[in-house]
């Protein structure tokens, strides 16, 4: 549709973007013939009850057909779908929550809790690497916690083979309040200007670089807040220069749905998807979720590069140019872009959290603000060699 395109200049811009294209799209309602492996569809959503289909993804065919429907599901349909029953034995969830409650009480007392993205200030506790440390804690159970071909098969269904897991805790009380709308990573973690820099064909297939996924560890009642979801939203080309505009987010809020989740159930739904987390209106439900984030393993470069190194040693010439005037402030910017870390994941989230925005700073922002705030050499090796360290595992 031409109107949400990037009225040919290659880019999305968010003041162009069409409020009723995007109404259209999430008009849809999803056809039951596109998805027969499903056993029910609830407000577009596709529900698979994995205690029937979880010896069919033991048959190399059968396992393939069910991926390919769900892929489709993700790109093509509702972009969201439900594993009923992913974990055939929930013991594993509830020895798993007991090592996270610890965690959080541990972290607590160092740190106090961990920051949120996209939501207000509220009753909630998260993990950041919850994967990781999981499976420093119990590595048995960790064992025996992803040891589960339903995760495996929806991972696989959207990214391929050797996908890249991690995973956030998040716990939400009683009342803990709601996120804003939003899509999730990459694009949707970064700022609306930096986003806007991206061209239009990124934007496109940013959403096929990871696959977002919850395990609920308790049952979730509508009233606990289980994810609010957007069917079709992630059709909308310009999503991500759409979904700060209040306009869309009031029709979000509008035409969202929730979904109840048994604990052992597991949803999946395209990063793309308009979505955010419910306020927990419940008075005793505690609601813990498992926040899957999978990457593609294609999200890698060739080569291994020692990016600190060269930024120590180009820096005392970058300097020397910046304050002579011989290289310009772009020409600055381009020698900078071949030498330091333009992104600044993957990191530690618990030594490295955002500090203004949803991303931690990059070394070439770290790069550039020192050029522009004279600092020696001594001081900006100093603060690289710092971003080393927090962002290590």
């Amino acid at each position: 549709m031409k109107h949400e395109i990037e009225t040919d200049t290659g880019y999305f811009d968010s003041a162009a973007c069409d409020l009723s294209a995007f109404t259209a799209l999430i008009d849809q309602t999803a056809n039951p013939s596109t998805v027969p492996n499903a056993d029910d569809i609830q407000k577009n959503v596709p529900i698979y009850d994995m205690s029937r289909l979880r010896p069919s993804l033991e048959n190399k065919e059968r396992r393939r057909a069910i991926m390919a429907e769900w892929a489709h599901v993700l790109l093509s349909d509702a972009g969201v779908l439900v594993l009923r029953g992913a974990y055939e034995d929930t013991v594993v969830l509830d020895e798993a929550t007991g090592i996270y409650e610890r965690i959080i009480a541990t972290e607590k007392l160092a740190t106090g809790s961990g920051g949120d993205h996209f939501a207000a200030s509220g009753s909630n506790d998260r993990i950041w690497n919850s994967l990781q440390k999981l499976c420093e804690e119990a590595p048995e159970v960790f064992l025996r916690y992803f040891a589960n071909t339903s995760i495996a098969a929806a991972c696989e269904a959207w990214l391929g083979p050797n996908y890249q897991m991690t995973a956030q805790i998040n716990l939400v009380h009683p009342g803990g309040v709601a996120q804003q709308a939003h899509r999730d990573y990459h694009l949707g973690f970064q700022t609306a200007e930096t986003s806007a820099e991206y061209p239009a064909h990124v934007h496109d297939l940013s959403p096929a670089l990871t696959l977002q996924g919850a395990v609920a560890h308790c049952d979730m009642p509508v009233e606990s807040g289980p994810t609010k979801l957007l069917p079709f939203s992630q059709l909308f080309r310009a999503g991500y220069a759409a979904w700060r505009r209040d306009d869309f987010r009031a029709v979000f809020e509008e035409r969202h749905i929730q979904l109840p989740l048994t604990k052992g159930d597991a949803l999946f739904f395209n990063p793309a998807l308009f979505h955010a987390a419910g306020a927990n209106r419940s008075s005793d439900v505690h609601r813990m979720a498992n926040l899957l984030q999978v990457s593609s393993a294609f999200g890698r470069a060739m080569e291994t590069v020692d990016r600190v190194k060269m930024c120590k040693l180009l820096y005392p010439h970058a300097m020397a140019a910046h304050q002579n005037g011989t290289l310009g402030v772009s020409n600055l910017k381009a020698a900078i872009a071949a030498a330091a870390e333009g992104y600044s994941f993957p990191t530690n989230l618990d030594r490295d959290p955002p500090k203004s925005g949803l991303a931690p700073e990059t070394q070439q922002a770290l790069f550039l603000r020192a050029l522009a705030a004279g600092l020696d050499v001594h001081e900006f090796e100093a603060i690289l060699d710092e971003s080393r360290v927090k962002q290590s595992a």
